[in-house]
């Protein structure tokens, strides 16, 4: 793997044309989107080692969680071998995964929907400091749908822990071969995904305030620019429309 410093003109066309790649369903409708109408709603946690109470220590817990779900490095290698991240903020980010199924590789697209950095009131009279953001799938993505990671931290109590909301559906595929596979593997391996990337994420946060918080070296897929990996910059020529 050689490493590129700088985006190539055709690949900066390559992705802004990836960037303007639309949504494969309606975010100003996610209220709608409900078990009633035909989408799956889930819900995860998981604790984390607690704080003190007040605000989120610079190297504790809650910090921890939010380095660990900024870098992405949390999912289970399994089920996503590779992230690729363009020279983009987290605001704007787009993201091509690599999931394996069924024997096979698969290139999807995503694109960050929002950052959450913010104090929210508690119905007990609490507050909770929150930090998280939600990623949508794009065209040609094998479901259609949001989900979120947040990570919470009580401020009166110092519980911290974090929390995965998804709201999804199977989308549109062509090839009726992975439509079956999809349709009689996919919800498995979808709570398979949201459970160990939980896991995984809290075994993280617990070796980076074990070892002084050193990121962990192996604690997930690699992360780097599209630009540093070829095979995702070709996937992005084959998928992407013509500049």
């Amino acid at each position: 793997m050689t490493t590129r410093t700088a985006l190539t003109a055709r690949q900066q066309a390559r992705l802004a044309a990836y960037t303007d790649t639309g949504y494969n369903f309606d975010p100003e409708r996610l209220a709608d989107y409900t078990a009633a109408t035909g989408w799956r709603v889930d819900d995860y946690e998981t604790e984390l080692p607690p704080e003190a109470p007040g605000p989120p220590a610079a190297h504790g817990s809650w910090a921890a969680a939010r380095e660990v779900l900024r870098r992405y490095s949390f999912p289970p290698p399994g089920l996503i071998s590779g992230i690729f991240l363009p020279d983009q903020p987290l605001a704007q980010r787009v993201m091509v995964l690599q999931a394996r199924f069924l024997g096979f590789s698969f290139w999807f697209g995503v694109r960050i929907g929002g950052v959450t950095d913010e104090v929210r009131q508690l119905p007990d009279g609490g507050q909770e400091q929150v930090w998280g953001y939600n990623y949508r799938t794009l065209e040609g993505h094998f479901e259609r749908g949001q989900i979120e990671f947040m990570v919470h931290k009580n401020l009166r109590t110092g519980h911290v822990w974090c929390h995965i909301h998804a709201v999804s559906q199977t989308g549109r595929i062509r090839n009726p071969f992975y439509w079956i596979g999809f349709r009689l593997f996919g919800r498995p391996l979808q709570v398979r995904f949201s459970r160990q990337s939980l896991q995984r994420l809290k075994a993280q946060v617990e070796q980076m305030l074990q070892e002084g918080w050193q990121v962990p070296a192996t604690a997930g897929p690699t992360v780097q620019r599209i630009s540093a990996d070829e095979d995702a910059q070709e996937q992005l020529d084959k998928n992407q429309p013509s500049s």
